[in-house]
C-alpha cells in the first residue's frame, strides 16, 4: 500500500438517479461497505480521476459527500467486524473444504 492512500467516501444524496449514478461511478474506484459508504485504497492519479467523476455526477449545493483521507498509524487501527475486507491491496487467498 506504498504509494497508494485510502479513503472513506460518504455521500447522502435524495435524488435516487443522481444517487445510482454516483453509486455506480466509486464501483470503479472502490468497494461498497455500507449504504452510501465506499472504501477506496487510490494511487495520486486514479483519485484525481475519482474526484473529477465524482464532480460530473453530484449537484453541490444539493448533495452531501464527504472524502476522509485516512493514514496508515490510523489505517492499523481499524477494527472490521465483517464484511469485505479493503483496508489493503495485499492479494489474500482462502481456502474452503
Amino acid at each position: 500500500m506504498s504509494d497508494k492512500q485510502f479513503i472513506l467516501v460518504v455521500y447522502d444524496i435524495s435524488n435516487d438517479k443522481r444517487r445510482t449514478k454516483l453509486h455506480n461511478t466509486l464501483l470503479n474506484f472502490g468497494t461498497p461497505v455500507q449504504y452510501s459508504v465506499f472504501e477506496c485504497l487510490l494511487t495520486d492519479k486514479e483519485k484525481e480521476t475519482m474526484l473529477k467523476a465524482v464532480k460530473r455526477v453530484i449537484r453541490p449545493r444539493k448533495d452531501r459527500l464527504r472524502f476522509y483521507y485516512i493514514c496508515a498509524a490510523c489505517l492499523k487501527k481499524t477494527h472490521i467486524t465483517s464484511g469485505v475486507e479493503v483496508t489493503t491491496d495485499e492479494a489474500k487467498s482462502f481456502v474452503v473444504g
